[in-house]
Formats: structure tokens, sequence, C-alpha cells
């Protein structure tokens, strides 16, 4: 199955807006939670797969609690995943395609997210060259998810080189988007 990267889309932010929107709905008993649009549809500009990321962030004692609440909302739960606290979703249906996590608060992997979402944000010279790689990548009739990820994790480690993460979390970040 190939990867397949389009350019920008204003439409993205408004269909995160609507699915933010459900979200805060289903998720209202629980205490604190924040709805973050994150990867490359969250950046102006930047080519993408079609596929929205949401990130909902809570706090770890509320984890339980939302998931429950999510699964109600017909969410399937599907586990880490092998990302320590981040649990994925499947959602109840595919319009906007989307990725929901459900992330605790402060943890790495969700302000390895925030961070390369503002930086690419930020950034126009990191946000092309990053959006070349991606198109570069997609050209690739043969490539798949798994490669496309650890193909561009170099220019990942090269978005995260303007970031508050450590070596050692950066090392963390690189190990796990290139491990198959």
């Amino acid at each position: 199955m190939n990867v397949h990267v389009v350019p920008y889309s204003d439409e993205w932010p408004v269909r995160f807006a609507e699915v933010a929107r459900e979200l805060h709905r289903a998720l209202e008993t629980v205490p604190g939670v924040v709805i973050e649009h994150v990867g490359s549809t969250a950046v102006p500009g930047l080519a993408a797969k079609p596929v929205l990321d949401i990130d909902i962030i809570v706090e770890r004692q509320h984890v339980g609690a939302a998931i429950s609440a999510l699964a109600t909302a017909g969410y399937v739960h599907r586990g880490d995943l092998g990302v320590t606290d981040r649990e994925a979703f499947t959602a109840p249906d595919n319009d906007p395609a989307r990725h929901v996590y459900l992330c605790v608060a402060g943890t790495l992997h969700l302000r390895n997210h925030l961070a390369v979402r503002d930086i690419l944000r930020q950034r126009t010279d990191v946000r092309e060259k990053y959006s070349a790689v991606k198109k570069q990548l997609a050209r690739d009739p043969e490539m798949d998810i798994d490669t496309y990820i650890a193909k561009k994790s170099s220019v990942l480690q090269e978005i995260l080189e303007c970031s508050d993460l450590t070596d050692e979390e950066k090392g963390l970040i690189y190990k796990l988007n290139t491990q198959s």
C-alpha cells in the first residue's frame, strides 16, 4: 500500500474544529480535557497525508474515564500500540479521516507532537524541507507507512533540534520512529 501525500487544504482546520466539538461533548464529564490538532494537517502550507491527527490530553488519573467516554461515543480503543502514555482509537466513521490519540499530559510523545507542529508552523525553511521529503517519499509506489515514517525521521530530528527536548528524548523519538 503506497502513501498518499497531498497539498495543504484549508478544509483541514475546519474539519478538526468540527471533530474537536464532538470530542468535547463526548468527554464533557472528564475534567481538564484539551484537544490539539497535531501532525502535518495542523501546519498551514505543509503537504500531508489527508488524515487529521488529534491528541486528546488528560491528566493521568482521568485516562480511564476518558477511554470509557470515548467508547460510549463509538470510538474503538486500540491500546497504546507500543507508545507509552498514548492510547490509540479508531473513529466511529471516516468523515473526516482521522487518527485519535488519548495522551497523558506532559509526556514525551505529546511534547514531541506539539514541538514538531509548533516549529513547522514557525519555521518556513524546515517546513519546506519536510514537505519536500514527504512528497519525494510518497512518489515511490512501493512505499509503505512504516518505511515512510522511518525515512522521514532524519528530517524530524532536524526539526526537533529547534525544540526544548533533550538529546536523550530526541533519541527515544528517533528509535520509536525507525523501529519496524
